[in-house]
Parts: C-alpha cells; sequence; structure tokens
C-alpha cells in the first residue's frame, strides 16, 4: 500500500481517518502541532488498529507553516496527503479571520509547496459545505452557488481554488476536495472521539457534555425555523462514514487518471436540534435540559447534502443512522468524561 501524510491526523476527523487508513494497509505519517488536539489519540489510534510495526505510523510534532517541519514530515517518502490541519470554529473566524487566513490559507500554501518539491501529486482536501453559505436550494448538490459568510467558509473556498490554480499550471495532480456536512459520533469502541477545546461549537459534543453532567443545559438557536418542529435541520454523518469516504477517494485518485474532484460527503438526509436531543436522551438514558434561545445570524433553517455525486464516483454511501451516531457519541463521552486530558 501506500505511505500518507496525514496533516492535523490527531484531530477528531482526522484520527478517525487515520484508524480507517491503516485498516485499509497504508503507512501513515502524521503532523500536528496538538493545537486543538491531543497525542493520547493518536495511541488510542494504534491499539484500535494494532499498529505492531513503528513504520505504520509515525508521528511528526510540528506547523503546517514551517517548512522545516513539513520537510520532517516528508522525509520518509510520500505517496499521497490527506490534509486535515487547519482552524475550523465560524465563530472563532469571525473575531480572527486574520489567523484563519494565515493558518487555513497560508498553511496550505506551504504545504502544496513543499508537495511539489517531493514530487507529491496526491492529496484529499477537507473542505466544508459551510462555503456554500445559506443555501438557495436543498438538498445541496456541488453545482451550488459558493457564497460563504464567514472567514472559515471563505478559508476553504480560497484553498479549492488555490488547489484548481495548481492543477491548471501543472500536469499530474490528483485532488479530492470533500465538503462535509456536519460530522459526529465517535469510534464504537469509545476510545476516541470529539474533545473540542473550552465550550463546544457544535451540537454533538455539546450534547454529550450536558449528558455527562459537564454543561448545565443546551441552547437551541431559534424555534420558529420553517422545519418540521421549528428547530434547525443539518446533515449529520458519522465520523466512521467520513473517514470511509476520506479512503475511498484516495483510492480512485490512485487508480484513476489526474483529475480534480469535488465531492459532497453526506447522507442526504435532515435531522433537526430537537430530533438529536430526543435520539440522545435514548441512547444515553439521561435527561438533556435545553432552552430555546434566538436565531444566531449567517443560520439557514435547512443544509442537507446530494450526496449522488460521491455514490456515482466513489461507490460510497453512509451506512450509520443518528441512533448508531447518539451511541458512539455517549459510548465516548460516558467513558471519557473530560476528552483526552483525564
Amino acid at each position: 500500500m501506500s505511505r500518507l501524510l496525514i496533516t492535523g491526523g490527531a484531530g477528531f476527523i482526522g484520527s478517525h481517518t487515520c484508524v480507517a487508513l491503516l485498516q485499509a494497509g497504508h503507512q501513515l505519517v502524521v503532523l500536528d502541532n496538538f493545537s486543538n488536539s491531543s497525542p493520547r489519540s493518536l495511541e488510542r489510534v494504534s491499539d484500535i488498529a494494532q499498529v505492531e510495526a513503528p513504520e505504520q505510523l509515525t508521528v511528526v510534532e510540528g506547523d503546517l507553516r514551517s517548512p522545516a517541519d513539513l520537510e520532517r514530515a516528508f522525509a520518509p517518502g510520500i505517496d499521497g496527503v490527506v490534509h486535515f490541519a487547519g482552524l475550523k470554529a465560524v465563530g472563532e473566524s469571525v473575531a480572527k479571520p486574520l489567523d484563519y487566513w494565515d493558518v487555513n490559507v497560508s498553511g496550505s500554501r506551504q504545504l502544496l509547496a513543499a508537495m511539489q518539491d517531493h514530487h507529491c501529486r496526491t492529496i484529499v482536501f477537507s473542505s466544508s459545505a459551510t462555503l456554500y453559505g445559506i443555501p438557495e436550494t436543498v438538498p445541496i448538490p456541488e453545482t451550488a452557488p459558493i457564497q460563504p459568510i464567514n472567514p472559515y467558509g471563505q478559508s476553504k473556498a480560497a484553498v479549492e481554488q488555490m488547489l484548481r490554480d495548481l492543477a491548471n499550471s501543472e500536469d499530474g495532480w490528483r485532488i479530492a476536495c470533500l465538503r462535509y456536512f456536519n460530522p459526529v459520533g465517535a469510534h464504537p469502541s469509545g476510545r476516541i472521539g470529539e474533545d473540542p477545546n473550552g465550550i463546544p461549537n457544535n451540537l454533538f459534543p455539546f450534547v454529550s457534555q450536558v449528558a455527562v453532567g459537564r454543561r448545565s443545559q443546551l441552547s437551541i438557536f431559534g424555534g420558529d425555523w420553517p422545519t418540521h418542529d421549528g428547530s434547525g435541520v443539518r446533515d449529520y454523518i458519522h465520523v466512521m462514514d467520513l473517514a470511509e469516504g476520506h479512503s475511498a477517494a484516495l483510492s480512485v485518485l490512485m487508480h484513476e487518471p489526474p483529475q480534480v474532484m469535488t465531492l459532497n460527503l453526506g447522507s442526504g438526509q435532515g435531522h433537526s436540534v430537537l430530533d438529536v436531543v430526543n435520539a440522545f436522551e435514548t441512547a444515553s438514558g439521561k435527561a438533556i435540559p435545553y432552552v430555546i434561545t434566538s436565531r444566531r445570524p449567517g443560520d439557514a433553517a435547512s443544509t442537507v447534502a446530494d450526496p449522488g455525486l460521491a455514490r456515482e464516483r466513489l461507490g460510497w454511501s453512509t451506512q450509520r443512522t443518528l441512533a448508531d451516531m447518539c451511541r458512539d457519541s455517549w459510548a465516548w463521552q460516558s467513558a471519557n468524561p473530560e476528552g483526552y486530558a483525564a
């Protein structure tokens, strides 16, 4: 199999994708500065994937923006890159836009320059449905307008454009931009999961922290949306389905001619915030107190993927249900109430 560089491989999506790629037989080099992740996640990845030889999983602590750190990461010889490293909080991006342009865009430029230097031309990029902004139609196809409404989404759109420009300038690039919707859940072992710093920005870790007693109640932003129960609807995707999507995209890139492939990764099904609360209460056996507050600027009533192209191009579709997502999130949170810090 291949030797792959996984940037941000200790993070939530990165760690679960490392499991999928190791189980597919690849050797991994993980580059991570652990600014919003823990080295313990990779220790547990090794256990889950039953890593026996050191060359199966090499960890390089370093920063995407450092040419010297990238040089160390590429030293073993890299066949392809899966690029997760970056900042990802919408609210923080509004408060600190320069950080997002620096890490997400400048960091990606440094990575691509290192790939050129080391004659590596295969990359799977962790993009996001946030670049669709407030969608004009639902479900959202890949042809929908790119109209991000915050610096985080703008930075993802900028990197996608950078990748297209690079492919147009030089033959041989194999690129997949994977726009995913709302990754949630955890590995079913309960050994790895989502462990955000501070107050969670996303629904599932907030709900699970309420269930485990770390938070007193959940705030639901808007109860008057034009949805079946008034709360916002999102397309939630189990993180292991997402990880398997990355593995499938990498396989297609490595077996097909050079190309730029842009795909939505989502389930194609929408669940409301209250649907999630009810399902999580069932999975955990715990009450989830909540209060309905005002809508947040920039939120949409419903954001759901059209995943048809990913199904056609990758032979991939989601396999796990909302009940599975809640069960696995609770298995992680209940076994690790303080996350990796414990």
